[in-house]
């Protein structure tokens, strides 16, 4: 059997809960209080081997793919994770357009720097007969609960709180606050057009369902979010018979106002996730301004990008010809280089206990996330449940960063960042092929 669909086979048992012990026919005759031999196979042990593999094999399962023409210009890396060998380079210290590979720093700096921070709240303050509603940068905040894991916080939740904690004192007002966050609506490098097209809404630390006015990913996005959040809310307010009167409007919250309600986010931990696993643009700039914040940083762009720069570089990553000005990878200035992104992944899987939600966040080949609907093809098919990476798209640009295990047991980590790519889906499935090569790769 070959070890893709091995662990392939173990790891639906492990999510299915289950165990089970394969034995002989005749299990009518077992003894009670004793046990059948398991004859374990070969794989298994090769599992535990201590072989790295020959970095001559790499390269000669990689070349070959990493000079297609539908790559553009490209640089990679592989290092062998437990021992940190690089088995595999080809310009592995040029700084290049990283596009959502990004996300792995913002990951790895959310992790150190915030893991035991308090989950992101949005309240409501009351002063006199005027509702605040105040919002403290969870962007996962959802109109109404949902049945998804992790739980998030929602308005109508919110709205049921306030309404019982409000006393019959008549008609309301209803003002919102979103002066956590500061700076420019777009980061250097980025195109208005990402707001327009729904890449990413206007940021704000006041959204409900990231802005976006219908259900589904690619429904259109709020011109103003903290607005949009906030006339929900008065909605939500409404449902639960609380007279609420007049225009809302933004506001300061007073300091000498009492907060009445509170909705908190998922775990830090749990947004990282979510926040890899989707390639979720708004969250990964909302941890940016929460590490921002952290650090004594504004919460702008610029304070975002600084402070993940600075958390990763004590980390002991490479950080020379790195430069990011967001947190999304997003903007077309950011620099990344391969030698950067193996670091964070080899600390994610080796090293470093505290970042180990990074590695669960990565999707996972043709069966979650970004990289749901890609290894169908027959070139790629059976890296499927192998592969574990981190995509990167913006026009012209494709990556692809993260790990697999290779026919011989061993855990690779690899960074392929391609740019000046004729067009997108043939360098995915070019990038996919190259990660294909490692699975089946063997000593």
């Amino acid at each position: 059997m070959r070890l893709s669909r091995l662990l392939v086979f173990v790891a639906v048992l492990a999510a299915a809960g289950a165990a089970y012990l394969v034995v002989g026919p005749d299990t009518k005759h077992h003894r009670p209080g004793t046990t059948a031999a398991i004859a374990v196979p070969d794989v298994l042990h090769r599992l535990s081997s201590t072989d790295i593999p020959d970095p001559d094999v790499i390269a000669a399962a990689l070349t070959t793919k990493s000079h297609d023409p539908a790559l553009g210009t490209i640089a990679g890396v592989v290092v062998d994770a437990a021992s940190g060998k690089q088995l595999f380079a080809r310009h592995a210290t040029r700084p290049m357009a990283p596009a959502s590979t990004v996300k792995l720093l913002t990951a790895a700096a959310a992790l150190s720097r915030l893991s035991g921070v308090e989950p992101l709240t949005t309240g409501v303050v009351r002063v006199g007969h005027t509702l605040y509603l105040v919002g403290g940068g969870d962007v996962t905040l959802a109109t109404r609960p949902g049945s998804g894991y992790p739980h998030v916080a929602s308005l109508a939740d919110l709205a049921a709180r306030t309404a019982a904690a409000v006393p019959s004192i008549g008609p309301l007002r209803l003002r919102y606050d979103a002066s956590a966050w500061s700076g420019p609506v777009l980061a250097r490098g980025w195109s208005a057009g990402y707001l327009t097209g729904g890449n990413v809404s206007r940021l704000s630390p006041l959204e409900v369902d990231e802005g976006r006015l219908a259900k589904g990913a690619t429904a259109p996005r709020a011109g103003d979010p903290a607005r949009q959040a906030a006339l929900d809310f008065r909605a939500a307010l409404r449902n639960r018979g609380l007279q609420v009167r007049g225009h809302v409007r933004p506001a300061v919250t007073p300091a000498s106002g009492l907060g009445i309600a509170a909705v908190e986010s998922p775990s830090i931990p749990a947004l990282i996730t979510r926040m890899l696993t989707d390639s979720d643009n708004d969250l990964a700039e909302a941890l940016g301004r929460l590490l921002a914040r952290h650090a004594g940083q504004p919460a702008t762009f610029a304070g975002a990008a600084t402070a993940v720069t600075d958390a990763v570089r004590e980390l002991g990553v490479p950080m020379r010809g790195v430069r990011l000005y967001d947190a999304s990878g997003l903007s077309r200035d950011d620099r990344v280089t391969p030698d950067a992104l193996v670091a964070v992944l080899r600390l994610a899987t080796s090293t470093n206990p505290v970042l180990a939600a990074l590695s669960a966040g990565l999707p996972v080949a043709g069966f979650t996330g970004t990289l749901a609907d890609r290894y169908r093809g027959r070139s790629a098919a059976a890296a499927a449940g192998v592969v574990r990476a981190k995509t990167g798209t913006l026009a012209g640009v494709n990556a692809l960063a993260g790990e697999v295990v290779d026919t011989d047991g061993r855990l690779l980590l690899f960074a392929f960042l391609a740019g000046h790519v004729p067009a997108p889906t043939p360098a995915e499935a070019a990038l996919d092929r190259l990660a294909t090569s490692l699975a089946d790769c063997c000593t």
